[in-house]
């Protein structure tokens, strides 16, 4: 099959989810749907793997770093003069636990040091995907992050809304 009509049709897949996905109220949901509806179809193993033209995969890392960059402003430089100490804190700890997981998962599940720092780093799945495929082992390196973000996406919002009465905190606005 043709390298354009393949990507195409993983396109479409991951649209599809990602657009149905939007019904289900979660957050993140598009992001999920399409991480999800590219992967069952590459995983099918009906469609050739997706062959990407050099530069696309940077120009959408440009992209969402664009669409993260656009969302810092005079609020967010004014929020992080209060909370620079627990960002500093959580920076640190996060750092800290995933190099701890990565060296037991070296030791306990031999895998791949390099996938094994790189898939247990703090970060977003594209950023470290492009990390890891500098490194030669991109493949992993997303694999490890989709998973870690699609549980963190589905389990984290149910444990808010479990937890914020507990801490007294009204959310409804």
């Amino acid at each position: 099959m043709p390298t354009l009509l393949t990507l195409f049709i993983y396109i479409l897949g991951g649209t599809a989810l990602g657009g149905l996905m939007l019904l289900s109220g979660i957050p993140a949901a598009p992001l999920v749907g399409a991480i999800l509806g590219a992967g069952l179809l590459s995983i099918s193993g009906y469609f050739d793997v997706a062959s990407w033209p050099v530069g696309t995969k940077t120009a959408l890392g440009i992209g969402v770093g664009t669409v993260i960059g656009t969302g810092i402003n005079q609020d967010t430089i004014g929020e992080l003069q209060i909370l620079w100490k627990p960002a500093l804190l959580i920076t640190i700890t996060l750092v800290i636990s995933g190099l701890l997981v990565a060296l037991l998962t070296i030791r306990l599940l031999g895998v791949d040091p390099l996938v094994a720092l790189l898939g247990a780093a703090p970060g977003g799945t594209i950023g470290m995907s492009l990390v890891g495929a500098e490194f030669g082992v991109g493949a992993a390196v997303a694999a490890l992050h989709a998973v870690r973000l699609i549980t963190v996406l589905l389990i984290i919002p149910s444990m808010v809304k479990i937890l914020i009465p507990f801490l007294g905190v009204d959310i409804s606005q």
